[in-house]
């Protein structure tokens, strides 16, 4: 039943086609994915180095965690009722912890040696930020980016619920006339959606991090598991 779904060149066609859904689901993704990075690493990056309002900061983070996105979005609708910006809001509600957990966790995990060794050299507050600890940093940074970017693919389905499109349509009008083929077609378009972005950022994460943070990164983590393993 999938393979015929997949196979028939009119879900492949038009507004409701597979190439098209795949194009708006990538649109809410990357739309509220810029705008969580321009509000989160800036402030993770302030927190992180002045080390003020880490408390509050991590407080903030957990409380909005907590909301539930769907919920969230739909609140939004009945009071402003404009389907675009409701869903990009409660997206960006939904990415902005973990990008902001990340920068401000690889920031805070910058060795004081390293940053005590660049005052003495005579770098200023902001030379040392983008010079020492933004590099040491990127490693949890961008991985706070692939997690938000794993459950952005995975919650901008809800944009179907607000009347958008996206591959949460498949979801929604499958079950809506129990075609539980386009319904399955749906869930595996996102997760397939989801495992390539995921590689794409592997792989700019490897190009981004200098090689010897990647080394000390990896040596430490070894470091872990084998005093963990002599326990």
């Amino acid at each position: 039943m999938i393979f015929d779904y997949f196979t028939d060149s009119t879900h492949w066609q038009g507004e409701e086609g597979i190439p098209n859904r795949l194009l708006q689901h990538l649109g809410y993704t990357g739309l509220a994915l810029v705008i969580a990075l321009v509000i989160a690493v800036p402030l993770g990056l302030y927190v992180g180095h002045t080390g003020r309002g880490g408390v509050v900061l991590v407080g903030a983070s957990n409380t909005i965690r907590a909301l539930p996105t769907l919920g969230l979005i739909t609140f939004l609708f009945l009071l402003f009722t404009e389907s675009g910006p409701v869903t990009t809001i409660g997206l960006v509600v939904l990415a902005i912890p973990p990008i902001l957990a990340g920068t401000y966790a690889g920031v805070q995990a910058t060795d004081h040696g390293v940053v005590d060794a660049a005052e003495g050299v005579g770098m200023t507050g902001w030379q040392r930020l983008w010079q020492v600890e933004v590099p040491i940093a990127l490693p949890l940074l961008l991985g706070g980016v692939r997690n938000a970017v794993l459950q952005l693919v995975a919650t901008a389905a809800v944009a179907a619920y607000v009347g958008l499109g996206g591959l949460g349509r498949y979801l929604l009008d499958g079950l809506a006339i129990l075609d539980y083929s386009e319904v399955v077609a749906g869930a595996i378009l996102t997760a397939l959606l989801a495992i390539v972005l995921d590689l794409v950022l592997a792989g700019v994460q490897r190009a981004l991090v200098p090689r010897g943070v990647r080394l000390a990164a990896a040596a430490a983590s070894g470091k872990k598991i084998a005093v963990g393993g002599a326990e």
